[in-house]
């Protein structure tokens, strides 16, 4: 198995690594270890994995393995001395794994006459089979036309087809302990199908559900509008496909007075966010507006005359209660790890500094150091992964996992046009930095919309208070081109004239805001 590195897809990782005796840790002899790595190694170490290392790429140029062999044992503290060096591009060390692998990882355990348990790894639609779901035996005997009941999902299915991948499919007649294999059962939905889950028959099963299993929530959340209004339909079916294959990801309808029809979508973090626009962009060809994007805040609202104390969890910032009925907000943070070179350390100190980070640990293996800091979530879905990258020119490694909620200085900052709210670019942000990302955002906008014939004012304002503000100048019209010479009563005359028609046209005029304006003020960060 390899391990998608990224914290987006830890929790399938965890599942995956639970359906396994030992792993092998693959180590670039040349990078060395990275904070992935130290993040799926230590998940393999919880299941008391035996693990194997392996350096790979001991056939480049600036490869040395010895120096990885001590970080391992230094960083992890794993014994290296046994470590194979391969280079899978040269073939180099291949047989020496696969002998590794069959002395020093142990055989599975388990019971054939025990009541049944299997463990849900994987699950993918199929358009011919329905929900195909990868499955570990632990206990017990699957095979075809056994009556079986998921115990998480509490739902129950006819198996209909027992197999394995050799790559291609083989269907056998039955699955045993240790085995790990698939299973159809005329599924529809693949949010049925939960990863973690445990399965066993419904006569006489198992009355204890395997450890570990939990409900996938989306962290991050962004709207997902259309270019071209046409494509709402279009829009909405690719997504209804895309969501067959992946059950973690979550959307509902929503319309904005600017960007028109589209979709609110749940995400397990940003890099999943990225996979979701990016197939939709080019699987499906559509062109899309992404909005800001946004985590998840729990909000405790004071109790009034009409209504009880009560707490809401927000995922959209248009739906963000009147300041005066909130008693307090939590947005969620994490502990984030990065790995980079020495001369970047200043750099990558400053920006978690400046993205309200508080630093619990610091620690030097070679010539890298390993930083851990404490982050708001809300300040690192912003732009903190491209930053971070283009200030280590790509050397710096980041992974994080959530620690849960705390409390902060937090408000909603709108954006007006002409006077009139733009609820699209409307985001919660920390009282602190809101008047910089106000300015931000104005002096942004100001560049984008076109000018109109009246003065157009920009504002970033909090509740009732401005705290930004830029204006569009009138596109103007000499209107005293014809006057040559004459009384100078006459041009004012006319040009009052022009004053009060400009008055009136700012008060009746609509600002048309072109959809790359929105665009390019959403991503706003990425530059």
């Amino acid at each position: 198995m390899d391990t998608p590195g990224h914290v987006d897809f830890a929790y399938e990782v965890s599942r995956s690594l639970a359906a396994c005796e030992g792993a092998l840790l693959v180590v670039d002899a040349s990078q060395g270890v990275e904070a992935q790595t130290l993040a799926n190694v230590y998940q393999s170490i919880e299941h008391d994995h035996e693990i194997v290392p392996v350096i790979n790429k001991i056939d480049l140029p600036a490869a040395d393995a010895e120096a990885v062999k001590a970080q391992i044992e230094e960083i992890i503290g794993l014994d290296a001395s046994q470590a194979v060096l391969t280079s899978a591009k040269s073939g180099i060390g291949i047989k020496d794994v696969l002998e590794a692998v069959v002395t020093r990882i142990p055989p599975p355990k388990g019971d054939r006459t025990a009541p049944l348990k299997a463990m849900l790894v994987d699950s993918w639609y199929d358009p011919y089979l329905g929900v195909v779901i990868l499955v570990r035996v632990l206990d017990g005997v699957l095979k075809k036309g056994l009556a079986v009941k998921f115990m998480a999902g509490g739902t129950d299915h006819l198996i209909d087809r027992v197999g394995c991948f050799t790559p291609k499919i083989e269907q056998l007649p039955e699955l045993g302990p240790g085995e790990i294999g698939f299973i159809t059962a005329q599924i529809k939905d693949v949010a049925q199908a939960r990863v973690g889950d445990t399965i066993t028959t419904l006569k006489g099963g198992a009355t204890q559900a395997l450890p570990g299993f939990k409900e996938v929530q989306p962290v991050v959340f962004c709207g997902l509008f259309p270019v071209d209004a046409a494509d709402f339909e279009k829009l909405r079916e690719s997504i209804s496909r895309l969501r067959l294959n992946d059950a973690s990801f979550s959307f509902e309808m929503e319309s904005s007075a600017a960007l028109g029809f589209g979709f609110r979508c749940g995400f397990l973090g940003l890099l999943h966010l990225e996979i979701i626009q990016e197939r939709l962009t080019r699987e499906y060809d559509l062109d899309l507006i992404t909005t800001a994007p946004s985590v998840v805040y729990r909000i405790v609202l004071r109790a009034s005359r009409t209504d009880d104390a009560r707490e809401i969890m927000l995922h959209n910032p248009a739906d963000y209660p009147d300041a005066s009925r909130i008693e307090l907000i939590e947005e969620p943070w994490i502990k984030a790890m990065i790995y980079t070179p020495d001369e970047y350390l200043g750099s990558i100190l400053k920006l978690c500094q400046d993205r309200r980070g508080v630093q619990t640990g610091l620690t030097y293996v070679g010539g890298r150091a390993q930083v851990q800091y404490e982050l708001p979530l809300n300040e690192v879905v912003f732009d903190f992964y491209d930053r971070l990258k283009s200030i280590s020119r790509g050397y710096a490694s980041f992974d994080y996992e959530q620690i849960g909620l705390r409390e902060g200085d937090l408000v909603k900052m709108g954006i007006l046009v002409n006077n009139e709210p733009v609820d699209a670019l409307s985001m919660i942000v920390h009282r602190d930095v809101a008047e910089e990302r106000g300015r931000g955002m104005c002096e942004r906008l100001k560049d984008l919309i076109p000018r109109h014939l009246f003065k157009i004012p920009i504002q970033a304002a909090i509740g009732g208070k401005v705290i930004a503000r830029e204006t569009i100048a009138a596109l103007r019209k000499d209107v005293t081109a014809k006057c040559y010479g004459g009384d100078i009563s006459r041009k004012k005359k006319l040009l009052d004239k022009q004053k009060k028609g400009k008055a009136r046209m700012r008060e009746y005029g609509n600002v048309s805001i072109p959809q790359e304006a929105f665009i390019a003020a959403l991503r706003m960060g990425e530059e």
